[in-house]
């Protein structure tokens, strides 16, 4: 039945934020049972498609499925692989390069405004370690920011839960010492300007060659910083420590 509701919704027929028919509507429309449809739309909500309430002006309201909601199906389905930096960025070199050039043309007024913040927040700096991570996070949030651009939803997912990844990684780096995630953010600093300047300039090519180099040398400087990281994805329990932290400044 949730599958039938399902399809019923990618059929076009109700787009994220309207609301579906009455429960009794949606009886008829299905020729089901009152146990049997509540059944569906409680599957559907555990699922992340609805938004359920009660009382007289209640029902089920399409949701787009969030996220971190994605990430954490992912990483119940890789909980008994053991996946790597090196994995992680087996795929994101092949990849990141592709979205930065891809979201080039599609870049807002807005959007360039937040890559030029992003750097800004990152110029390095003596600072306490907890500003330093937080300057990690805001690596992370300049490739954020190009994946939202990008039209290729696919992809654009696929980038985005890879930064996920790389954020929960900077939280439990708690061992990487300041001077070694300086050192990281000066580099970093000059890729992300170079990158910035050239889709400024609307020159995907060129933003497609420097994200390709920035790519290789973020590696090798991330072997060197999360030398002791060599773990499974982080627990839920790491990932909500960020989403705190992040929703609390």
């Amino acid at each position: 039945m949730a599958e039938l509701i399902k399809s019923w919704i990618t059929d076009g027929k109700v787009r994220p934020g309207m609301r579906l028919n009455k429960e009794a509507e949606l009886q008829e429309m299905f020729n089901v049972s009152r146990g049997s449809m509540r059944e569906a739309l409680k599957a559907l909500e555990v699922q992340g498609l609805v938004r359920l309430s009660t009382g007289p002006d209640g029902g089920a309201t399409i949701t787009r499925v969030p996220l971190a909601r994605a990430f954490q199906s992912l990483q119940n389905y890789l909980f008994f692989e053991s996946i790597s930096l090196e994995d992680i960025y087996a795929v994101r070199r092949a990849l990141e390069p592709l979205l930065a050039a891809g979201a080039v043309e599609h870049l807002t007024e807005a959007d360039l405004e937040a890559l030029e913040r992003s750097v800004e927040v990152c110029e390095p700096f003596v600072a306490s370690h907890e500003h330093t991570l937080d300057q990690r996070h805001e690596d992370i949030h300049f490739h954020d920011v190009l994946a939202a651009a990008n039209p290729n939803a696919f992809l654009r997912c696929v980038c985005q839960i890879i930064n996920q990844m790389l954020h929960s990684l900077v939280i439990v780096a708690g061992n990487v010492t300041q001077r070694d995630y300086q050192a990281f953010g000066r580099q970093t600093v000059v890729a992300h300007r170079a990158i910035l300047d050239a889709a400024k300039r609307r020159d995907a090519g060129a933003v497609e060659q420097l994200m390709a180099a920035h790519m290789e040398e973020a590696e090798v400087q991330l072997r060197k910083v999360h030398a002791a990281l060599r773990q499974k994805l982080v627990l839920d329990s790491d990932l909500g420590l960020y989403a705190g932290r992040k929703g609390g400044e």
